[in-house]
């Protein structure tokens, strides 16, 4: 019987088994998921080049869907295939080099980001089901701002070796569609734990017993 991670659940080493083929596909169907989204053609939004896509939805989703061991698994994994050279970042892009861009820091974040995402997903599960697409919303904004943007910001400082608050300024542009694309990603992440909830809540509320 797979569970929810230990560490970031609070789970006794006990209640932890390994994952099984199920958690195994769920991340790669999440990893495809989140590269699907990034070869959609971005909108180049700032000064410095970098796109509105879809990707933070994807991985937002990611997040509140497997939680946050299976979350940050399934980005991290996109992450690395990405990394390694294949071309599934935004704009085709792909490999080591694009750690110098000034996108760095929101790659970076991403795996981060569903992790985060997961642990709240997973806090509002136990807590109550009541307005749980609110909270999602919630949670996932909350991720955005504490986790993107703040590393986003960072990495376009680093990279183009500008001032934080220019960096920042620059970034406020994708914040109106953050907030879209992550009411979007509660809704659907409702539904989906309705359709199925042997992804995450019977799981969440096995543990809690």
């Amino acid at each position: 019987m797979s569970q929810t991670d230990t560490a970031v659940n609070g789970t006794t080493s006990r209640e932890r088994s390994r994952w099984n083929a199920t958690d195994l596909g769920l991340i790669a169907v999440f990893a495809a998921l989140v590269a699907g989204s990034a070869l959609v053609p971005g909108i180049a939004a700032n000064v410095f080049g970098i796109p509105i896509t879809f990707q933070t939805l994807a991985v937002m989703l990611t997040g509140l869907m497997l939680g946050p061991a299976r979350g940050f698994a399934a980005v991290g994994l996109y992450t690395l295939l990405g990394l390694a050279g294949l071309p599934i970042f935004s704009q085709g892009r792909s490999g080591l080099s694009i750690l110098a861009g000034p996108s760095a820091g929101y790659i970076i974040a991403f795996p981060i980001a569903a992790a985060v995402a997961g642990w709240l997903a997973v806090v509002v599960i136990r807590r109550t089901a009541r307005a749980r697409a609110l909270w999602f919303f919630a949670a996932a904004m909350v991720t955005s701002i504490v986790v993107v943007h703040t590393l986003g910001v960072i990495g376009i400082a680093v990279n183009t070796k500008t001032e934080l608050a220019q960096a920042f300024l620059a970034d406020l542009v994708f914040y109106p569609g953050d907030v879209i694309k992550n009411i979007l990603a509660a809704v659907i992440a409702v539904a989906l734990h309705r359709a199925f909830p042997d992804v995450l809540v019977r799981r969440v509320k096995r543990i809690k017993r």
